[in-house]
């Protein structure tokens, strides 16, 4: 306990109001307007909390000084150490000599010469900075001259030179950075990048968020011996209920690189726009339905996929393709109906042009849910959908689709036994309109297609429990058979060409959807075991299909699922179908997961085959194998690795292997990666280049932000081909 001795309470006049300083110490003198203050000296002003050993009051200038030892907090996160510190109560004005800060919120300090500060901007001297520990830190910032704001938590630093281990690794002029978690604008991390072929990359983002609801990301990009770019992608948040955002792009290629590599496209550009709104018609027109509305909306265009790949320089986020889908959803649903408007439009970006690319502009889409009708007994839906099929150059259609399913169900034998019959009514309309690019004698005469057809189900589902699991079992039939059919126009027409399958990717075909209701038997079994918590053991399902046609009945493919929980870290999951037919497999997909809390491994192989004929360009099997491995050694180590290999065509698709290792002030990692990305060619084919990266992490904490991305630093090694 202080023996008190002293208590000084000063109110300060004019535009700074009723701040006061509190003084505390344990023995006091007083000459003049000069109080001395000795021994453990408390000053409390404003939130700041200081003690040191000696205090010196001047009352004719309003100016406490402090000598010795001083130890000051202010508020809970914001510490401050010094030998002299001056306030002057009367114009807020504070100094430190010299100065140390720590802000325990983003744990960095900061130490100088000395500092002045005014209100709540802080000027320090000469100084340094890091997250480390201030005794010997990892990595240090040299500055010449810096200013902080304590109310923002924005730090400014000028000549900054960073210091890994006393090792100078990087001068910048100015460098500014926020010590707490609130959005700002500002300057991004760089990300640089060197490369034989491409030259020197470097891409320099800036962070603009001058309102909570949006912010926007600028990234101009330079590649010094291929060209130059700026990328930019906008998020905000319009609603409670709804955000979106927008990205956009543009690259230029050098003359040079673009001749030597023959490339489609000088120059690459494009944007891709996301939206969701989860309550769309209530937000936008004021209505208050009590339905759920949504609107979905993922538009995207560019002119080819380089458009994608230069978008940064870290590949392994890049999902690239040739076939561009944009969609726009938008539904409103209620307990008895559902309506929806979807509109879907396909570019190939192998094309000069998709005039004769077939859009579906819009489909509209209504269903009415189940109901009974006979004490619960008979059950009943309607469902329509209209799709608009249009190209500028070439047929299009207008094709309306019908299902009307009337179902019985009743169980027996206290539910063990469960029986269902159902009639089921299918109609389809199809009206063209437009002209074949070439005339033909194709006949596209409008037309309808109506029918009904017939199942029978019966099912059971058994479960009994024992003393550590609980075993399901659930096993039934359902008979198909087709009942009466109408058609004309072009379905009458058509209806024996267009069903054999070689016929079908003939364009008279292209509007011929309708698939025959085979006379069949679908058998399933599947038996489930759960543990005493209620979490799966073992899913198993087995599937057979067996047609009654005349002429190529039999029995169809068989179909096995399973699910193996072997152990709480093991996991196997196997999907396969047999043909009899062909005596092999169509799909054999496996996978075997390991999973605790230091080691996660994946193996899978898909195994796939069409039996059709195999020629030049085209194999009809598909055999291909994923595998990654993650391994955390300890609280700083983690090592991955991941491949992709396609067996077929004996090709490594991608390939990565790396570590990092993690400081509470630092990370460092190396990841050496291999892509097989494609590319448009100036044949306007697609071609695939395979590369080949060194990827550098360097992260400096807390003034840089792990965002996902691989690394700040990336070298491109040469192809093999390549000799420059």
């Amino acid at each position: 306990m202080f023996k008190l001795l002293l208590l000084l309470t000063i109110f300060a006049t004019g535009i700074i109001g009723n701040d006061k300083v509190e003084v505390y110490a344990t023995s006091m003198d007083t000459k003049e307007n000069i109080i001395t203050a000795d021994g453990e000296v408390v000053v409390i002003y404003q939130d700041y909390y200081l003690r040191a050993k000696k205090a010196v009051y001047d009352r004719n200038n309003a100016e406490l000084e402090l000598f010795g030892n001083i130890r000051a907090n202010k508020g809970e996160s914001v510490k401050f150490l010094g030998e002299y510190a001056k306030l002057n109560i009367a114009n807020k004005e504070r100094t430190f000599k010299p100065f140390y800060m720590q802000e325990q919120t983003a744990d960095v300090w900061i130490s100088g010469e000395g500092s002045y500060a005014n209100d709540t901007q802080v000027d320090v001297e000469t100084g340094v900075t890091s997250g480390c520990d201030p005794n010997n830190p990892i990595w240090k910032m040299e500055f010449t001259s810096s200013d902080y704001n304590t109310d923002t938590m924005w730090l400014n630093l000028y000549n900054a030179r960073i210091y890994i281990y006393d090792i100078p690794v990087f001068y910048t002029p100015y460098f500014g950075y926020s010590l707490d978690t609130k959005r700002r604008s500002g300057l991004l991390p760089p990300m640089v990048g060197l490369s034989s072929k491409e030259g020197l990359y470097y891409e320099q983002a800036l962070y603009i968020a001058e309102q909570n609801w949006w912010d926007l990301e600028v990234k101009p990009q330079v590649r010094t011996n291929r060209g130059y770019g700026l990328y930019t992608t906008l998020r905000f948040i319009d609603s409670k209920v709804s955000k979106g955002t927008f990205s956009a792009g543009y690259f230029k290629e050098k003359e040079k690189y673009f001749l030597e590599n023959e490339l489609a496209n000088k120059k690459h550009y494009g944007f891709d726009f996301l939206y969701e709104n989860s309550d769309v018609i209530n937000e936008w027109f004021g209505t208050s339905f009590e339905g759920q509305s949504a609107l979905y909306a993922d538009i995207v265009n560019m002119n080819d996929v380089d458009y994608i790949n230069l978008s940064t320089n870290d590949t392994t986020k890049n999902a690239t393709a040739t076939q561009l889908l944009s969609r726009v959803n938008l539904f409103y649903n209620t307990d008895e109906d559902y309506f929806g408007a979807y509109f879907k439009h396909y570019k190939n970006l192998t094309l000069d042009s998709n005039k004769e690319t077939l859009q579906n502009l819009p489909a509209l889409h209504y269903h009415s849910y189940l109901d009974t009708l006979l004490d619960d007994h008979f059950l009943y839906s309607l469902d329509i959908k209209s799709n608009n099929y249009y190209r500028e150059v070439g047929k299009s259609a207008v094709q309306t689709d019908i299902n009307i399913p009337l179902a019985f169900q009743k169980s027996f034998f206290d539910e063990t036994l469960n029986l269902s019959y159902e009639a089921s009514l299918y109609a389809q309309h199809t009206g063209f309109k437009g002209e074949e690019k070439t005339p033909s004698t194709n006949n596209y005469e409008s037309g309808i297609y109506a029918r009904n057809y017939h199942n029978l189900s019966f099912s059971t589902q058994l479960t009994r429990a024992y003393e550590e699991v609980t075993h399901v079992v659930d096993f039934g039939a359902k008979y198909q058979v087709a009942g009466l059919e109408y058609e004309n126009g072009y379905y009458d027409e058509q209806k024996d060409y267009c069903s054999v399958k070689a016929n079908q990717s003939q364009p008279i075909c292209e509007f011929y959807n309708i698939m025959e209701i085979e006379e069949n038997l679908q058998l399933y079994f599947s038996h489930y075991l759960y543990d005493i918590s209620g979490n799966q053991i073992l899913y198993h399902r087995l599937a057979q299909n067996i047609s009654y046609k005349d002429i190529g009945g039999g029995a169809g493919e068989l179909e096995n699922e399973l699910d193996y929980q072997i152990t709480d870290s093991i996991n196997f999951y196997n999907n396969m179908f047999y043909n009899y037919d062909e005596n092999a497999f169509s799909k054999n997909f496996n996978k075997v997961s390991y999973n605790t809390e230091n080691l996660n491994v994946g193996l899978s192989h898909m195994y796939k085959d069409s039996f059709l004929v195999p020629t030049a360009t085209y194999t009809p099997i598909t055999s291909y194998m994923t595998s990654s491995i993650g391994y955390k050694y300890d609280k700083h180590y983690s090592y991955h690795f991941r491949l992709d290999y396609d067996l077929e065509r004996s090709e490594k698709k991608s390939f990565e292997a790396g570590f990092l290792y993690k400081k509470r002030c630092w990370d460092f990692g190396l990841t050496y990666v291999e892509n097989n990305r494609p590319i448009l060619n100036q044949n306007g084919l697609s071609d695939s280049v395979y590369d080949r990266f060194i990827y550098l992490v360097i992260r400096l904490k807390p003034i840089m932000k792990d965002q996902g991305r691989l690394s700040g630093f990336v070298y491109r090694l040469p192809d093999k081909s390549e000799t420059n």
